[in-house]
């Protein structure tokens, strides 16, 4: 299990270094995306398994379809088919596939019978999860909630500058 925990834990870092590094946006989505999932693998090797699902609906999920439509939305200047031929091209695929794939056969592992028998969780309800998002963290939901707020309306008004010409 240390083994697969390191290698998740290199994932992450490859993608995160490839996230930093891509010229293209949608490129480096795609980075980040495999970096949250790898993430994710450290999470429930580690056994903190709500949290790495949390991650993977909150931040693989819906921040990725967010940051897609700001990137849609901004319209960064090349003619739309040339665009779209570049992130079509399977060189732009093979990266984010090749380390998808090995986080996936490391949740397939970890969740097989081979991997020997899994602790059982401690049972964690809706009351729970309430209590402490708006208990003790509701000032960072809060937080959270004006940050992402201020990102799209930023992306609002410079995608409406953009297509009125100024």
């Amino acid at each position: 299990m240390h083994a697969l925990a390191l290698l998740a834990a290199c994932v992450t870092v490859v993608g995160a270094i490839m996230v930093i590094t891509r010229r293209v946006a949608v490129h480096a989505v795609l980075y980040l995306v495999v970096t949250l999932l790898a993430l994710a693998t450290v999470l429930v090797m580690l056994g903190a398994s709500f949290a790495a699902m949390l991650e993977i609906i909150i931040y693989a999920g819906a921040i990725m379809v967010l940051f897609v439509f700001v990137i849609m939305m901004l319209n960064l200047g090349q003619p739309d088919s040339a665009r779209e031929k570049e992130w079509l091209r399977p060189r732009a695929w093979l990266g984010p596939g090749v380390l998808a794939t090995i986080v996936c056969a490391e949740l397939l592992y970890c969740t097989s019978p081979l991997s020997g028998p899994a602790p059982v969780p401690a049972a964690i309800t809706v009351h729970d999860v309430g209590a402490d998002l708006f208990g003790r963290y509701v000032l960072v939901v809060e937080l959270v909630s004006y940050l992402l707020l201020a990102g799209l309306v930023s992306a609002f008004y410079i995608g409406r500058n953009r297509a009125g010409g100024r």
